[in-house]
């Protein structure tokens, strides 16, 4: 969730040199702005996206809930991403990788890992790993674990790590951590990926089964998605990967005009009255 949508795009696009891959509105809420960024194509698995509230009050992260977002980056590329952050950032070591931590303009944790190969382009290279917040995070690791097949990798401190094939999730333990606020700064769901429809269906059929409250199958256009609460409360998504980005527009021009779906085009008007005025059209670093 974030606060002005400007500010938002100007600092993910113009700091952080992601591309605004798709502008439109959320579904469940059409006077809400559905921002998404990822790399140059909009790959599946490198994609962040934020519901703009404008004159919202400051989110509070607490237990039950994702509070920080990591990115990869080359290892050679540190100087670079601490100059370009200044001031917003600190530097530390996770799991003996460098490590950058710093917030967006709303107060959103994020971070950056140099852990991928040195190379010339000092470009994200997608995500590292999240972060999710456990008051008593026994439930949560042994849902992780026995039903969604990741591994228990290592602990530092009150931080344990899990991996499923590319993607990482830590845990972070604090028994005195209270309930959060969703609302700007703060993350409200987290979605995992799957290769297609097929594959989706036999998760929730996985899902049911074990005993979670899972939704029906929800058509978000670029991709389909399930949804669920682990035991800890954190919002899961899975998400397909297709039908992808370029359904609705060529992908050199994504993420440069106000895209909606079929049956809110009659509305246009309306919703571009209702909706908060971005200075100009999204601008691509």
């Amino acid at each position: 969730m974030c606060g002005d949508p400007q500010t938002n795009i100007d600092f993910y696009t113009g700091v952080l040199g992601l591309r605004l891959v798709k502008f439109t509105v959320n579904y469940d809420d059409p006077g809400t702005y559905h921002l998404y960024y990822g790399d140059p194509s909009g790959t599946p698995g490198t994609i962040l996206t934020f519901f703009p509230w404008p004159d919202s009050l400051p989110g509070q992260n607490g237990a039950g809930m994702v509070t920080e977002i990591a990115f990869l980056a080359p290892s050679n590329s540190i100087d670079y991403w601490q100059n370009r952050l200044k001031e917003k950032s600190g530097i530390t070591t996770r799991f003996g990788d460098p490590t950058v931590t710093f917030a967006d303009p709303d107060g959103l944790r994020l971070a950056i890992v140099f852990s991928a190969p040195a190379q010339t382009d000092p470009a994200l290279q997608g995500f590292h790993s999240v972060t999710l917040t456990e008051a008593r995070p026994e439930s949560t690791e042994q849902h992780l674990i026995s039903g969604m097949d990741f591994t228990k990798l290592t602990q530092e401190g009150n931080r344990t790590r899990f991996r499923a094939g590319g993607s990482h999730a830590d845990i972070v333990h604090e028994p005195q951590a209270g309930r959060g606020r969703i609302s700007a700064g703060t993350v409200h769901h987290l979605a995992w990926r799957v290769a297609d429809d097929e594959s989706e269906l036999k998760w929730q059929d996985r899902l049911l089964a074990e005993g979670r409250h899972v939704s029906p199958v929800m058509d978000r256009t670029y991709f389909h998605s399930i949804y669920w609460r682990e035991p800890g409360g954190v919002l899961f998504e899975i998400a397909t990967n297709p039908p992808g980005f370029t359904v609705d527009e060529p992908l050199e021009s994504l993420g440069e005009k106000l895209i909606l779906p079929r049956w809110l085009e009659p509305m246009r008007g309306e919703l571009q009255r209702r909706l908060p005025r971005i200075a100009k059209e999204p601008a691509n670093a």
